[in-house]
C-alpha cells in the first residue's frame, strides 16, 4: 500500500490544493517533475546545470508564493506556467551576463500565462523589501528596535514602554509614530533613487 502512495501523481488542481495546505511532499514532487524540462531548456540556451537549478528554484518560489497567498490565477497547466516564469528568468540572466546574442531554442509554446506579470510583481516586492531593509539600517537606534519590536516581533506598546524606559504607553506610541515617519522618508528617498 505504501508503494502505491509513493508513486501517486497529483493533478494540477491537487498540486495547488496540497501546496496551499502546506504539503511539502506535493511541493517536492512538483519540483522533481518539471526540473528536467527547465534543465534541458537552460542547457540548450547557453546555460549550465547549476544555472538551470537556480532558475528553476526561483521559478518554483514564484509559483509557491502565489499559491500560498491565494493570488495565483492559473489559466494553463502548471508545467506551462513554470516554463514561462523560468524562461523569463533565464532571459533576464542572459541579458545581465551580456553573453547572449542569439535566439532562444524554445521547445514549448510560450503562451500568455500570467507568469510574466507574477514574476514582475515578485521582483518588485523583493526590491521594496531590500529598500525597506536599507532604510531600517539607516534609521538608527532606538527607532530601529522600536519599530522591529512592534511590527516584526508583535510586542505590545506596554512591553515596549517597559523595554525602552518610556514613562507611559502614550509616549512610546508617540515615539513609534515619529520613527515611522522618519522610516517612510528614508524608504521613499531610497525607493526613488533606486528607480533612477
Amino acid at each position: 500500500m505504501a508503494k502505491a502512495t509513493a508513486s501517486y501523481s497529483y493533478t494540477d488542481d491537487e498540486f495547488v490544493a496540497a501546496i496551499r495546505c502546506g504539503d511539502d511532499r506535493a511541493l517536492a514532487q512538483l519540483y522533481r517533475l518539471h526540473l528536467p524540462m527547465i534543465s534541458h531548456y537552460v542547457l540548450q540556451n547557453s546555460g549550465t546545470e547549476d544555472e538551470a537549478k537556480d532558475v528553476y528554484q526561483e521559478g518554483i518560489m514564484v509559483f509557491y508564493e502565489k499559491v500560498r497567498d491565494g493570488s495565483l490565477e492559473l489559466s494553463c497547466q502548471i508545467k506551462t506556467y513554470l516554463y514561462a516564469v523560468c524562461r523569463r528568468l533565464w532571459l533576464k540572466r542572459l541579458t545581465e551576463k551580456t553573453r547572449f546574442g542569439g535566439h532562444l531554442d524554445d521547445h514549448e509554446p510560450y503562451l500568455e500565462t500570467g507568469a510574466e506579470a507574477d514574476l514582475v510583481e515578485a521582483e518588485e516586492r523583493d526590491r521594496r523589501f531590500a529598500t525597506m531593509s536599507e532604510a531600517l539600517n539607516l534609521i538608527g537606534e532606538p527607532c530601529r528596535s522600536l519599530l522591529e519590536g512592534f511590527y516584526l516581533l508583535d510586542k505590545s506598546m506596554q512591553q515596549l514602554t517597559t523595554e525602552f524606559g518610556y514613562t507611559n504607553a502614550d509616549n512610546a506610541k508617540n515615539q513609534k509614530y515619529k520613527c515611522l515617519v522618519r522610516l517612510k522618508k528614508l524608504f521613499f528617498t531610497h525607493h526613488q533613487e533606486s528607480e533612477t
